[in-house]
This record gives structure tokens, sequence and C-alpha cells, in this order.
């Protein structure tokens, strides 16, 4: 009896290590990948894998080409951090020197170890090296560098997304960035304020376009969201032209148009810097109307004042706040280019505006270099 506890505490505690074990290994491989931890288990798995392509290459030379030894090296440069590189670099150096002296020279025949490989193979290795160093300079390993593009892209997006309206409105939003990045200068926040009754939505767009504008456009977005709502309407762009003039950015303006709608009346104020005029569709005359406040650029200078102009939705109207590149290109001024969209957008009177925003965008600035925006809002009839 005693021998069979003996051996059972002997299993319980081997069980125990193992589990230990494979938590921590666990461990290490997530928070590498998750950029955290060391890289030890990426440079143990690349240094196996030299040796194992150094016999393969001896044995077949013909199939496996001295110059395979480029590909753990490669792998290196994406995973590993530069002093971890010079290690994997003067083991694949080794390997090739084995490899060389095994094979024999070169001139006696194909699969050698020739000049150009090992050019190839320093090549790939110093291009490694290179994306290490400036990996471990920005301090965001290749691994987080998709995720966290990504998770920003999904940010501005959750950010421009607009409140559910109440029965008997319609609001929808499309954006499209230039060249078909992921990234765009235009972005939208929007808030209920007043209990809800009232719809306050910026339309924003930040000098630039596309990556060089986005992440000046991520910023201001979590800084717009943060004021509205918190501030009386006619105190928003003030607030904002403050804001951006506190960054001293080079590139550092911004237009903006700032619409609060009372839901209930349909009566709406319209704050501009800068920005091209809302469009406003009557219902009874079927006329578009150009409603625009007078304001300068955000981040021009201090002090700047910001008049509205007000208006009122009635049952069947319909209004669209949009940015530059949708109404203006290099072939086109700005009122040609709201014709252009005025035109486009009656063809959508008689189905409610569903869907109009994006199909509008294609219709008039599908290949338009420039970042657009449109946000459109229709009181059902």
């Amino acid at each position: 009896m005693a021998r069979s506890g003996g051996t059972d505490d002997f299993w319980a505690r081997w069980r125990r290590k193992m589990h230990r074990a494979r938590i921590g290994l666990r461990k290490s491989g997530v928070d590498y990948f998750r950029g955290d931890g060391s890289d030890w288990i990426a440079l143990a798995g690349l240094l196996l894998t030299i040796p194992a392509i150094t016999m393969a290459t001896v044995v077949s030379p013909i199939w496996i080409d001295p110059a395979a030894l480029a590909l753990p090296i490669v792998a290196g440069g994406l995973l590993l951090r530069p002093s971890s590189l010079l290690g994997l670099y003067a083991t694949a150096a080794g390997a090739l020197i084995v490899e060389a002296l095994t094979l024999g020279p070169y001139l006696d025949g194909p699969a050698r170890v020739t000049p150009g490989t090992v050019l190839v193979v320093a090549a790939c290795g110093f291009f490694g090296l290179i994306l290490a160093q400036f990996r471990a300079r920005v301090g965001v390993p290749w691994r987080r560098g998709g995720t966290m593009l990504f998770d920003l892209r999904e940010r501005i997006r959750v950010q421009s997304s607009l409140p559910r309206l109440p029965q008997g409105w319609h609001r929808e939003m499309a954006l499209r960035p230039a060249g078909g990045q992921s990234f765009s200068g235009d972005f939208v926040v929007a808030a209920r304020t007043h209990g809800g009754r009232t719809l306050e939505a910026v339309l924003t767009d930040v000098s630039g376009k596309g990556m060089d504008a986005g992440s000046r456009a991520l910023l201001l977005s979590g800084a717009f969201g943060g004021l509205l709502g918190s501030l009386p309407p006619h105190a928003f762009l003030p607030a904002a032209n403050g804001y951006l003039l506190r960054q001293d950015w080079d590139e550092g303006f911004a237009t903006s148009i700032h619409l609060v709608l009372d839901l209930e009346s349909g009566d709406y104020e319209i704050y501009s810097a800068g920005h091209p005029p809302a469009l406003q569709l009557h219902a009874g005359s079927g006329q578009w109307e150009e409603k625009s406040g007078e304001g300068p650029l955000l981040g021009v200078y201090d002090g700047a004042e910001f008049d509205a102009v007000k208006g009122s939705l009635a049952p069947g109207d319909v209004l669209m706040l949009f940015t530059d590149g949708l109404v203006e290109a290099s072939d086109r001024d700005i009122a040609e280019g709201i014709d252009r969209l005025t035109g486009e957008a009656d063809r959508y009177v008689s189905t409610g505006f569903e869907g109009a925003a994006w199909h509008l965008i294609e219709a008039c600035a599908k290949d338009v270099n420039d970042d657009r925006a449109l946000l459109l809002l229709s009181r059902r009839a």
C-alpha cells in the first residue's frame, strides 16, 4: 500500500509539473505574439531549421539549394529582435561554411555554394536587420502592427457611426478614403443630446488625405466626440478651433460643419468652419437650397467666431452634409460639383433615399483621388 501511495504521489507531482510547463509555454507564446514577451521561442525554432536545411542540402543539393538558408533569415527579420538576429546570422554563416566544405568547390559542378549564394543570403540578412531595427525603434512588432492598424480603423468607424433616430427619420453615412485606403481624413462624430431630443452631428475634413491624414483624424475624432454634447452648440467650433491650434501641427487646419437638429420639430442650426454648404431638398417645391453658416477654417487663428444658419426640415425634406472631395475636382469648381450631386440625388426622391449615400459617392466622385464623405438625413413624409 505504501508503494502504491508513493507511485501515485510521483505521478501527481509529474502531472503538476507538466501542467505548469504547458501554462508557462502557452503564456510565453501569447506574450510573444502580443509583442510583450521574449522572442526565444521563435529564435529556437529558427535555429533548429538551419541544421535541418543544411542536412537536406548535403543529402540532396539539387532539390534543396544552399540559398534555402535565406528562408529562416527572412523569417528572422520579421520575427526576431536585432540582438537575436545576430545569433541566427552567425548560425547561418556556420551552416554555409559546412555546406561549402561538404559539397566541394563550386567549380566542380552545380548545386554548390557559389559567391552568388553567399550574396543572396547576406542581402536577405541585411534587409532583415534593417526591418528589425526599425521595428525596435517604433516599438511595435510586425505581428502587432497589422492588428494595431485594424484596431485604429475600427475605432474611426465606430466613432463615425450614427445614433438611432426616432420613427419618422432616416439617416445614413458613406465614407470613401482616397486611393482605396483604409484610413481617411474625413470623419463624423454624432450624438443625441438633451435627453435624446436633439441630434448633433459634426462632419470634419482634416487637411491631407488617406494615410497622411488618418492619424490626425483619429485624434480629432476622439477629441471632438468628447466635446460634442459637453458644450452648448455655439461653443463647439470655438473649442474645436482652440484644440487644433494647441496641437501646433505643420499641416494642422481642418474644415468642419456642425448640425444641431431638433428631432421633434425638425428645426435645425448649422455652424460651419470653412466647409462646403449643406444641401436641403424642400419636398414641397422639389428644389435644393444651400445652407451654410459663416466661419473660418479650424486651426488658422485664435478667437474665430462662427455664425449659425437656421432652417427646418418638413416631412419629406432631405438634408445632405458632405466634404469637398465629393463636389470639387481639378477639372470643375464646387458649384458645378454641387449641381451634379443634386441632379443625381433627385433620382432617389421616389425611393426615400434608402441606400443613396454610397451610390451618390459612386456616381459623383468614384475615381477622385481625395477623401469623400456624405451624411444624409431625411424626414419621412
